[in-house]
């Protein structure tokens, strides 16, 4: 958001969020020109990644590529916290922050260092910074442990991007309470729900999934005529507003999936336990049930609250061999689901959702985490059932509230999840890159639309440069965010959609529960609330990037962490980014991300093709391009900087 304060034609303020680049040199976007402002280092005013800031815009020089500005004030701090190496120096401590947006260390003076000796890896808390002339002070909340230990390591991510690992002892204290109070249920809480105890039901998810947020049931009604039951687990019920389990889990917005753990939203004993849809017990659940036929045409539906009892718990690799073998154990319902399901995906697609599946990169660690084996996880059939389950349950659940504020005139707020159409200059960009490759992105009046892509993704399946085609058009679209204001979902071309299947790891689905089940009820949200729930969602938006960025960010550790064993050895990789300072190249198998440096490329002096996304050598016009295959050799492996040194193999 930016906010325009004085406009003179010569010195203009705004306020707006600013993004520092590694070198501490900030960027904040306006609408009043094409480029950013740029913020020289000496021009921060103490500012730091993400802030919100008011700036003041200075004249334009002839010389210069971009207007500069300078801070004058900070109106509101992303981040206080944060994690490093503990160094000694002179008698005094610093922190040597890993983030490394993170510009200048941090001072911590001996009586906050908590008994630190130096040398460890700590998170602390920035308590003074009013000077960019001075040092910012900070003082240690937590000492995390050796650098280089593969727990130690786990932790610094997570804390890293501010989430917190223990709970609370008052949050821990309610969460046995619940346990107690509610592990049998009552015949008068029973009495409230529709009975699915003797549909049969079952989920299906990873073998190593502890908590089951999610089961699907179905029952044949007629000849081309069932009755299929989307059912989730019914969080809402017990976790009540005002409570302090709600409080940290809307602070945590997310359970956070690492390489080798999970650290949940919701204390364990409700996650793992009570809210979870076990197998063989009996649960509460919010469900969407459609009746609908073999087509996927739904032609009756309803949403509330219910009892189910799972009869099967399904890993993914498992419910696809019945489905292969077309036999076992329930395999007539599974399916029965699957045929449905692949309906429900081709109309999907036939409307315009866009295919950005991708191959997912997984570990095998031993027992201190150290990693073993990288691989690539492949999309099966199973995973694509439940996901069109859930999207239809999402999606239905979205326009069941949308069409009825609108015929009742309430304006209740909502949280969607929306996704806007493509900005025009990013299309413009990609088309560029896709043109370096080979590839036209014939754009009608230079807008992008769903059906483009879907041509492009055909054309590029199964090739080398996919993944990176696919990459390159996730980057340039909108990002998926929670809001109060439907404008759709370009992505899945829905007109409607919200989250409403995993409430155990998401709390924007438990506030669609509370939502959807206030207007169940006919009760209306207060109008002095309505406020809350766009900064709620605003909120979980943010958390959401936080989560997936420490995610990628232990994936990739463990990816260096593994090719540092490999070092000397040569690999087959695809050239995935051309820069003037070198070549990036990921790695086919681990898809491990490295830098071939220009100063490795001796046998000529290579100039940057810009508009192509290639170097080419001067004299022998040998040319590396985006896309190209290459054989590289592994030279390093830095674990700090979390990157990989190639150079091309003869």
């Amino acid at each position: 958001m930016q906010t325009v304060k004085k406009h003179d034609g010569e010195n203009t303020k705004i306020s707006g969020t600013i993004s520092l680049n590694s070198k501490g040199v900030g960027f904040v976007s306006t609408n009043l020109f094409k480029e950013d402002i740029e913020i020289p280092t000496s021009s921060l005013n103490t500012a730091m990644n993400k802030d919100e800031v008011e700036i003041l815009i200075h004249p334009a020089l002839s010389r210069q590529k971009r207007r500069l500005g300078e801070v004058l004030r900070i109106i509101k701090r992303a981040k206080e916290n944060f994690v490093g190496i503990l160094e000694k120096e002179n008698g005094e401590f610093f922190l040597v922050p890993d983030d490394k947006k993170m510009y200048v260390d941090i001072l911590i003076r001996k009586e906050r260092a908590k008994g630190a000796l130096g040398g460890e890896k700590v998170l602390a808390k920035i308590i003074k910074w009013d000077d960019s002339k001075k040092t910012p002070e900070g003082e240690i909340i937590e000492i995390i442990g050796k650098k280089g230990d593969h727990n130690v390591e786990m932790k610094s991510i997570v804390f890293e991007k501010g989430f917190e690992i223990e709970f609370p002892r008052e949050v821990e204290k309610e969460a046995s309470e619940i346990e107690v109070k509610e592990k049998i249920i009552s015949e008068s809480e029973i009495s409230k729900r529709r009975d699915f105890r003797n549909t049969l039901t079952f989920t299906i998810d990873p073998a190593d999934a502890k908590d089951f947020d999610d089961a699907i049931s179905l029952k044949k009604l007629a000849d081309d005529k069932y009755e299929v039951g989307v059912h989730i687990a019914d969080v809402s019920h017990y976790v009540r507003e005002g409570t302090a389990i709600n409080t940290e889990a809307r602070k945590r917005g997310f359970s956070v999936y690492l390489v080798d753990r999970t650290i949940p939203m919701l204390p364990e004993v409700l996650s793992n336990d009570i809210c979870s849809l076990n197998p063989m017990e009996e649960k509460l659940s919010f469900s969407a049930v459609f009746v609908m036929d073999k087509n996927g045409n739904i032609l009756e539906r309803w949403f509330g609250k219910t009892i189910i009892k799972s009869d099967k718990r399904f890993s993914y690799e498992e419910a696809q061999k019945m489905l292969d073998a077309k036999s076992g154990e329930h395999f007539e319902v599974l399916n029965i689901l699957n045929l449905i399901a692949k309906k429900l995906r081709d109309d999907k697609f036939k409307k315009g959702a866009i295919d950005f599946e991708q191959d997912e990169v997984k570990f095998e660690l031993d027992e201190n985490g150290k990693p073993l084996r990288i691989y690539i996880k492949k999309r099966l059939d199973t995973h694509k059932l439940v996901e069109e389950f859930m999207l239809l349950a999402n999606k239905e659940v979205a326009e069941f509230i949308f069409k009825a504020n609108r015929k009742m005139r309430k304006d209740d707020p909502f949280i969607y999840r929306i996704h806007d159409v493509p900005d025009r200059e990013k299309i413009e960009q990609l088309s560029v890159f896709l043109k370096a490759l080979g590839y036209e992105l014939e754009l009608k009046e230079k807008t992008l639309t769903a059906k483009d892509l879907q041509m492009l993704f055909k054309l590029i399946e199964g090739k080398a440069e996919e993944s990176m085609i696919k990459t390159a058009a996730i980057r340039s679209m909108a990002k998926a965010v929670y809001s109060t204001k439907n404008i759709g979902h370009f992505g899945l071309a829905f007109e409607y959609y919200t989250h409403f299947t995993s409430p155990i790891r998401r709390y924007a689905d438990l506030l669609v529960h509370r939502l959807l089940e206030k207007h169940l009820q006919d009760k209306s949200i207060p109008k002095h609330e309505w406020n809350l729930y766009e900064k709620m969602a605003m909120e979980t938006t943010e958390k959401e990037i936080a989560a997936a960025e420490a995610e990628r960010n232990s994936k990739k550790y463990k990816q260096v962490e593994y090719m540092k064993e490999h070092v000397g050895e040569v690999f087959e990789g695809v050239i995935s980014g051309v820069t003037e300072w070198g070549l990036y190249v990921e790695e086919i198998d681990t898809k491990s991300d490295g830098m071939v440096s220009l100063r490795n490329l001796t046998d000529d002096f290579y100039v940057l093709d810009e508009k192509n996304y290639a170097l080419v050598g001067e004299k022998t016009k040998k040319r590396y391009g985006l896309g190209d295959k290459a054989k590289v050799k592994l030279l390093g492996a830095d674990m700090d900087r979390r990157t990989l040194d190639y150079v091309f193999a003869e």
